[in-house]
């Protein structure tokens, strides 16, 4: 996982946790869909509705494509939070856009991908967040099979997970993200969203996800 640099890290969580895309909450925990209880919930389909914190998003997604990858050719967004951040992106870069599903469309052409596929083309992918890494992987799989060249991915937020690390590795995908939890939680700290109390269960949590209890 690489950082495009520590500044926008921290601005980008400060957006985040400022119009609660990002919710802290320790001691009443959330459950994520993978059961899982969780401090910490991450929503970034909000900062659609704030334009500062959208065009601060897009400017910075497009600086990261820029720098980690200059020959991209089309970018893809992965269904559904990532299309509309996929879709703002590609009419920055000038780019074809395209999308994938989480499944193939049940009628119809039964599509995964829509949009043009073009084999060979070079794509980055676009995601709003990185957990595990698995939804995001799978779309990387569709659209090689497909016959694109997947040049790597970018992303808002990242909890920073060791096994997504692996399973991105493993994959051979360079990942790019705006933010990340070790950028949250000082953050979060300095700006009084959370007490030293809640901090240091929050740095449990990351260290053991799937076992922490508040």
């Amino acid at each position: 996982m690489e950082i495009i640099s520590q500044e926008i890290a921290a601005e980008v969580a400060d957006q985040l946790l400022q119009i609660e895309a990002i919710k802290l909450q320790p001691k009443q925990p959330f459950t994520w869909a993978s059961g899982w209880k969780s401090p910490i919930y991450c929503d970034n389909r909000l900062s659609l509705s704030f334009p500062k914190v959208r065009n601060l998003i897009r400017d910075s997604l497009t600086r990261a494509i820029q720098h980690c990858f200059p020959e991209v050719e089309s970018i893809a967004g992965v269904a559904t939070a990532g299309i509309p951040q996929g879709a703002l992106l590609a009419n920055e870069l000038e780019l074809p856009f395209l999308y994938v599903r989480s499944k193939p469309k049940g009628h119809g052409m039964e599509n995964m991908i829509e949009g043009k596929v073009v084999k060979g083309q070079k794509v980055v992918v676009v995601e709003d967040l990185v957990s595990t890494g698995g939804s995001s992987l799978k779309a990387v799989e569709d659209l090689r099979k497909a016959g694109f060249e997947v040049l790597g991915m970018v992303a808002i937020f990242s909890y920073g997970f060791p096994v997504a690390s692996e399973n991105f590795e493993k994959a051979g995908v360079r990942l790019a993200v705006l933010s990340h939890y070790e950028a949250l939680l000082p953050r979060a700290v300095q700006k009084k969203y959370i007490d030293d109390e809640a901090l240091k269960s929050l740095k449990v949590w990351r260290e053991n996800p799937s076992q922490w209890t508040p």
